[in-house]
């Protein structure tokens, strides 16, 4: 009972911090130049590449699909919350469009907004339209600060939710019956893999209830995340860079606080080899656990979350670059089977990175809160 309320706490403290910093460093480096046209079809392979290399950055909306008959863009918009030269400013993404000049421009109160490769910019003072150099870089025009709620901070926040709502139900659950029932029965397990699996046998018997609710909020982050990955929403939080340097600086943290004196002994001024050795050791030590181990950490989710969304969508996109080749109903069958196939492993994929961010986590705990025996 008591593990679960800590959960809870971790959840919320996680969910804020997170979208605090996909707000700051949205990954939208190569959107599209003049902003999507409504109604072009993508049906050669440099747009495919644009399409999917769009999918895997964030975004300030939901773009589902494109009615190419009428050119309507399908979707929802998302709140935009940014800091200017004039105060805050809260719209919505809709409101985004096109001007006479085939810009994106929004005047909220004398201050023009654009959106430039999915980055919002303030347009200076006297300005009517964006200039571009020779890089397709604005040079009348420079960032605000983001506070928005994009497609990864919903995902985030939707993710928190039902992390919420879950554990609670296992809470209460608990309170009426040592055998939880309902759909607590599901978490039951997966709470029970996470204490006797991951956490007993890399950080001890004695201090691992420590750091289980840690353990628990960051596996059912990133397995919800990544389950929400898979679905036609398009999400891809796990896939930005961003999220998975916060929860790699979690760990660290972590870590490093909660090390015992034998940790830093060790680290620090390592028993024994030649004292001429020992400050070098202790730098290199000193870079592994601050630099190596976090980066390793943060790069393997976000390379095999990324990988296996563009591999989904590269064999989905097969229906059209095999189209005159094969024909259109050979090009869409093998296209949907092996598309299928691979979604099939994906799922796989969502809890194996979801445990191995863990599992790594709770080893590298473990070295840090180890005692070490004295001879």
């Amino acid at each position: 009972m008591m593990l679960v309320k800590q959960t809870t706490k971790f959840i919320a403290i996680l969910v804020l911090l997170m979208t605090s910093v996909s707000s700051f460093a949205n990954s939208g480096e190569h959107d599209n130049q003049h902003q999507e046209e409504g109604g072009n079809k993508v049906d050669t392979p440099d747009e495919i590449k644009a399409y999917i290399a769009h999918h895997l950055q964030d975004s300030h909306d939901f773009h589902l699909y494109t009615n190419n008959e009428t050119g309507a863009n399908i979707g929802f918009p998302l709140p935009v919350i940014v800091w200017t030269s004039g105060g805050l400013k809260v719209f919505m993404s809709s409101e985004f469009h096109h001007d006479d000049n085939g810009q994106v421009i929004v005047n909220k109160d004398g201050v023009l907004l654009t959106k430039i490769h999915s980055k919002i910019y303030e347009l200076e003072s006297g300005a009517e339209a964006v200039v571009f150099d020779d890089h397709h870089h604005a040079e009348n025009a420079h960032k605000v600060l983001d506070f928005s709620i994009t497609k990864s901070v919903f995902g985030m926040l939707l993710t928190g939710i039902l992390m919420l709502l879950g554990f609670v139900a296992l809470a209460k659950g608990y309170k009426k019956s040592a055998i939880p029932t309902g759909f607590s029965r599901v978490l039951e397990p997966l709470v029970i893999y996470v204490r006797d699996e991951i956490a007993r046998p890399n950080i001890g018997e004695k201090k691992y209830r420590k750091f289980m609710s840690f353990l628990l909020t960051v596996f059912f982050f990133i397995w919800i995340l990544n389950l929400l990955g898979l679905t036609p929403l398009g999400f891809n939080v796990t896939g930005q860079i961003a999220v998975t340097a916060c929860l790699a600086i979690f760990t660290v943290v972590i870590y490093m606080f909660s090390g015992t004196k034998d940790f830093w002994a060790h680290t620090l001024w390592m028993p024994g080899v030649p004292v001429v050795l020992r400050p070098i050791l202790a730098v290199i030590e000193l870079i592994g656990f601050v630099v190596i181990k976090p980066f390793s950490l943060l790069i393997r989710l976000f390379a095999n979350i990324t990988a296996g969304h563009f591999v989904v969508m590269s064999l989905i996109a097969l229906m059209i670059t095999m189209k005159q080749a094969f024909g259109p109903v050979t090009s869409t069958g093998m296209s949907l089977i092996l598309s299928l196939f691979i979604m099939v492993i994906e799922i796989l994929v969502a809890f194996l990175q979801a445990f191995i961010f863990t599992m790594l986590s709770s080893l590298f705990i473990g070295m840090a809160v180890e005692e070490h025996d004295h001879h």
